[in-house]
């Protein structure tokens, strides 16, 4: 007789409301002005203008079942649902329609310091994580020096968690929801915060679970990493499932999907582009470099990728992070603007600015691409990110060498070789 799902979900729906037009009411003049518009903001509902609401699904029907002991990740590109999802399954929210079902203890790491108490210490907030849990506090206590050491916070573990650092934060939130046992361990993207040496134990860790029997839900936009770790990828796309199997088979497709030809994307206005009250993105794009940016993309030819987007916070410092991966989703370069003379480490005003980085001829090899685009302030704190902000190919070149097929390796420059003739 097989045993029941750990995780059973059937006709999930989740509807959220956007509102258009947010008013300020901080003071009596806010309060007034509000009034008087009022009139006006109905003469251009009927008048056919953008409603003040709108309401949309984050998800649309979504069935699946998980298995005891089965690692799954959740893929998709922002926006898909993933987040949704878990915090449905979380108990964070609420479904609009269908149900889920839930066999066994669920451990949930949807942000940094999930369920942390900020005025309560490390070591109060652990107790706290492993009560919610329905654990015994001997249990915990068994586990506590465990939970402490993986997270390196030793001296900080009777300070409240408010003054924690992120990356504290972080490993202390993760070491909880990994060391407490739980039969279900959700997590979502994180090991897109902390080092290099922490993302390493995390990926360790979360390993060690999987071959404990334990359920895992892993959302992550490092495919390898959900390679490595999954058997199964569950691949949303707008809120529904697009795919759902073998994780090589589903990470493939998903990769060359958003490898597609995406060589230009624009938006018209600010409320209309992809962005939050701090920036906006105006025009994506990706050219030869040729003085018209015509032609097509070759190996001989390089590339310019262009970033043009509006700021909307005065004198925030601003910076752009361009990662750029090949088809099999490794990272063969992070570009960043450290050459960049006149903004660089400069506060923006507001208003519109263009990016343009130039790669040089022979670099890439020829292969399918995706660009990833991270816009950062301060140098530290990322305040938009797009996993595929933009997709494109480079076609190979004749050359006069008998070689026929794809040079192997992740670039391809042109190197000088000297050979000589020796008694």
């Amino acid at each position: 007789m097989s045993m029941p799902p750990a995780i059973r979900v059937q006709g999930l729906w989740k509807e959220y409301v956007v509102n258009h037009a947010q008013e300020r009411h901080g003071t009596f003049y806010d309060l007034l002005a509000s009034g008087l518009k009022a009139p006006l903001r109905r003469l251009r509902q009927l008048g056919g203008a953008v409603p003040e609401q709108e309401r949309f699904w984050a998800l649309r029907d979504v069935s699946f079942d998980i298995a005891p002991g089965e690692v799954v990740g959740v893929i998709g590109r922002n926006g898909a649902g993933k987040s949704t999802l878990l915090k449905i399954l979380s108990r964070i929210t609420a479904p609009t329609k269908g149900r889920i079902e839930v066999r066994g203890r669920l451990a949930s790491l949807l942000e940094v310091g999930t369920g942390f108490h900020p005025e309560l210490s490390g070591r109060e907030n652990i107790y706290l994580n492993g009560a919610i849990l329905g654990m015994t506090r001997a249990e915990v206590a068994r586990k506590f020096d465990e939970i402490v050491a993986f997270a390196e916070v030793e001296k900080f573990i009777d300070t409240p968690v408010k003054r924690y650092s992120s990356g504290m934060y972080v490993r202390l939130a993760f070491a909880v929801a990994a060391h407490l046992e739980p039969e279900i361990l959700v997590i979502d993207e994180v090991l897109a915060v902390g080092d290099a040496k922490f993302q390493k134990r995390c990926l360790g860790k979360m390993r060690d679970i999987s071959t404990q029997g334990r359920t895992v839900l892993f959302v992550s936009h490092n495919m390898l990493a959900v390679q490595r770790l999954c058997d199964r990828a569950v691949w949303l796309d707008a809120g529904q499932i697009r795919a759902d199997g073998e994780v090589a088979l589903v990470v493939g497709d998903y990769l060359r999907d958003g490898t597609d030809d995406r060589r230009e994307r624009s938006w018209p206005t600010p409320d209309t582009a992809p962005g939050n009250e701090q920036v906006a993105i105006a025009r994506l794009a990706v050219e030869p470099l040729t003085p018209d940016g015509g032609g097509a993309l070759t190996v001989a030819t390089g590339a310019r990728l262009i970033v043009e987007y509006w700021n909307h916070v005065p004198s925030a410092a601003l910076n752009l992070s361009l990662h750029i991966f090949s088809s099999d989703d490794t990272l063969v370069l992070n570009a960043v603007p450290l050459t960049e003379r006149n903004w660089f480490g400069r506060p923006f005003p507001q208003g519109r600015f263009r990016c343009t980085c130039e790669l040089p001829p022979h670099l890439l090899n020829s292969d399918k691409y995706r660009v990833e685009l991270l816009v950062v302030r301060d140098q530290a704190q990322i305040i938009f990110r797009d996993d595929f902000a933009l997709g494109f190919e480079v076609m190979d070149v004749p050359t006069d060498t008998a070689w026929h097929g794809r040079f192997p390796g992740v670039v391809r420059p042109q190197i000088h070789w000297t050979t000589e003739q020796l008694a």
